[in-house]
């Protein structure tokens, strides 16, 4: 499934025809890239290939003042019914996508103790940071967000919060490193 393809498709069917740079505003706007594996950059390539594909048209080509000339692209009748079915797909797919983390962990049997820790901890930092940012972001957001929107963003959230816990398992789990004089953490 592609996440790309069903943020395009969405945009040109909620919004009408727009060029590339409308769509790439949306999703920043959207702050897409936060709750999506959406790469903003990677959305002018995906509507050259859509347009290939005929799930999406250029409609006609604009140019305002000295800005490059933009394509206007629309969802095709393919683009709708394309749009269903990933929408559909997307919604009834419960698996789990694998953490590259829980391999590594697998392969991180000669890492000094200490290091290992480290490398958690600084993980476990990252996250806690982010879990701050996201706050910030559900606070800000909140007034501005449909109850679906509203929703998405708690489940984000969620999934956050559950790493931090995770992570902090996982010290609590791992062997303690030893100290200088031969003693435990």
């Amino acid at each position: 499934m592609s996440s790309t393809r069903l943020f395009i498709l969405g945009a040109l069917a909620r919004s009408g025809p727009m060029h590339g740079h409308q769509i790439r505003q949306n999703a920043q706007t959207d702050r897409t890239e936060l709750w999506a594996d959406i790469k903003v950059g990677s959305l002018y390539g995906a509507l050259h290939r859509m347009a290939a594909e005929g799930v999406i048209e250029e409609v006609r080509t604009e140019q305002e003042g000295n800005l490059p000339a933009r394509t206007i692209y629309a969802i095709t009748e393919d683009g709708h019914l394309e749009l269903a079915d990933l929408r559909t797909a997307t919604l009834r797919d419960t698996r789990l996508t694998p953490d590259p983390v829980d391999l590594a962990l697998q392969l991180s049997q000669d890492l000094p103790p200490a290091e290992l820790r480290t490398i958690i901890m600084d993980r476990l930092a990252a996250l806690t940071a982010e879990v701050q940012k996201w706050a910030r972001l559900k606070e800000t957001a909140a007034p501005h967000l449909t109850a679906l929107e509203s929703l998405g963003l708690e489940h984000s959230f969620m999934r956050l919060r559950t790493e931090v816990a995770w992570h902090q398992r996982l010290l609590d789990e791992l062997p303690h490193a030893p100290t200088p004089t031969g003693q435990e953490a």
